[in-house]
């Protein structure tokens, strides 16, 4: 049988795909026509109200790593108006497999950089800032401080992607003497199924060692409640940790830190806050899993401040429902029946 190419041309009704023109897109003003353009799916699924409130609303992120990246990706494509980014890590060649800022070109970079950057892109009008910076108590007033060109009041929500315990738990009793919602991300590493996750207050994450150790820090240290709720909600996973394996690309030299130097600050903070090396074992991450525990951390973010607006939503019509059906002309019908009985219609 003799191999045949595929026809050329506008034959059998196929056409080529017309060149695509980047610049296009640009060319549009940017309107608030435009700026509900962008959002009109999310618009018809929570309704004008909600899409307004999120518009308004104020959001900081901190940690944009495996979790942290995605949630802020979310939270930009949910119309949130204001995003903070906070973390004070340059991208590392080892983040590539589970972390949005890691491209090629970009290694050694601020990672809160990229991200800012790549929010900006998806909402122009959005107001998209970042901190470089490693949450502490010192920086605490500093970092859920907004700008002051955002205008009155605090932040909305605070998201916690912080692998740092001591930090993570700060930051969250933090949040609950100054009153602001916050959603914390449990332990991702280590996992295979993100059909696991679940949304639950910090006291009833169960399975998850992580949770379990932030619960006692919290106890011990900020006077959180012994028993029922603690008001934080997280998202975690029910699975149980998978053992890290064993690797040979390295010849038996085991792990090794090759995270970029960075400026003084960066290494600062390496040396006494925050250091790889000082892990005695490095467990095993997918995107998939890590990703979707960012993703979960958005999806609390929105629906929590838009829970109430979503409710008193008009549902929309259909375009059968929206045609009002026209009355039916019956007099030649009623002359025919007429003509035909005798009868004056």
């Amino acid at each position: 049988m003799t191999a045949t190419t595929a026809p050329t041309g506008h034959a059998h009704g196929h056409h080529h795909d017309k060149p695509s023109n980047p610049v296009l897109d640009n060319k549009e003003p940017e309107t608030a026509y435009r700026l509900h353009r962008r959002f009109d799916r999310l618009g018809r699924l929570l309704g004008d109200g909600a899409v307004a409130r999120l518009m308004s609303s104020k959001v900081v992120v901190f940690g944009v790593g495996g979790v942290g990246s995605f949630a802020a990706e979310s939270l930009g494509r949910s119309a949130i108006g204001h995003v903070m980014l906070v973390d004070f890590d340059d991208v590392c060649v080892t983040n590539a497999n589970r972390q949005l800022p890691a491209l090629q070109g970009n290694i050694g970079k601020p990672k809160v950089w990229i991200m800012r950057d790549r929010l900006r892109l998806i909402n122009p009008q959005a107001k998209i800032e970042s901190k470089r910076a490693f949450y502490n108590a010192v920086r605490a007033d500093e970092l859920l401080t907004p700008p002051k060109e955002w205008g009155e009041g605090g932040y909305d929500f605070v998201v916690d992607a912080i692998d740092n315990m001591t930090a993570k738990a700060h930051l969250l009793a933090e949040c609950r003497r100054r009153g602001i919602k916050v959603v914390s991300s449990m332990g991702a590493a280590g996992k295979l199924d993100p059909t696991a996750l679940r949304t639950a207050d910090l006291s009833e994450a169960t399975v998850c060692p992580l949770a379990r150790e932030l619960r006692s820090i919290l106890r011990k240290k900020h006077g959180f409640p012994l028993e029922g709720p603690m008001g934080i909600p997280v998202v975690f996973s029910t699975e149980h940790r998978h053992w890290p394996k064993a690797l040979t690309y390295d010849h038996g030299e085991g792990f090794s830190c090759v995270c970029p130097k960075g400026d003084e600050d960066v290494a600062a903070v390496r040396e006494n806050e925050h250091a790889c090396d000082e892990k005695a074992l490095i467990d095993g991450t997918v995107s998939y899993v890590t990703g979707a525990f960012g993703l979960g951390c958005a999806s609390v973010v929105v629906n929590t401040l838009t829970d109430v607006i979503r409710e008193h939503a008009e549902p929309a019509k259909s375009k059968f429902e929206q045609q009002k059906k026209k009355p039916v002309d019956t007099t030649g019908i009623e002359a025919g029946e007429a003509a035909a009985t005798g009868e004056t219609p």
